[in-house]
């Protein structure tokens, strides 16, 4: 039976401890967004999107959500008034999610708060090269994790943000 070594179950608790109290230090620097970091997300993805519009499938699939929660959290943006649903004129049995004037000032906002929350959190606790090592770090596991590159972030191995090699 193979085991974990101590400086191994240390290195993984403390990443699944990262995991579990990020999302929530930064849903509560997006209050004053009215967003949280997984709505933030979304908004970000249709901002980034061509006419501001993703399929549902594609959101989720961007997003690494279940088309359930995604329609759940698309539901909440809609009474926000930050997204509206609409038919795919390609295709009638997708729907597309739009960021609506409201989702782009809401998205504006949030990532000015997004990045405060980061760079407190995160990369105030790390030096030039410590960022470097982070990004080359997590780029290999989720390498691993998404050998398709399902995600954005690891969609392009040659990403600009990607400290050199």
């Amino acid at each position: 039976m193979t085991t974990l070594s101590r400086p191994e179950r240390v290195a993984v608790a403390r990443l699944q401890a990262l995991l579990e109290l990020l999302p929530t230090a930064l849903d509560r620097q997006l209050t004053t967004a009215g967003v949280t970091a997984f709505e933030y997300a979304l908004l970000e993805a249709l901002s980034e999107a061509e006419h501001k519009r993703l399929r549902l499938s594609a959101l989720a699939a961007r997003t690494n959500a279940s088309l359930p929660r995604l329609s759940r959290v698309v539901s909440s943006l809609e009474r926000k008034g930050l997204v509206e649903r609409m038919p795919c004129p390609a295709d009638s049995r997708a729907t597309n999610a739009v960021l609506t004037p409201a989702g782009e000032k809401a998205y504006e906002v949030g990532r000015g708060l997004y990045a405060e929350a980061v760079r407190a959190l995160v990369l105030d606790a790390l030096d030039g090269s410590e960022v470097d090592d982070l990004s080359r770090m997590t780029l290999a596991v989720l390498t691993k994790l998404d050998p398709e590159g399902r995600l954005t972030v690891t969609t392009d191995r040659a990403c600009p943000a990607d400290p050199p090699a």
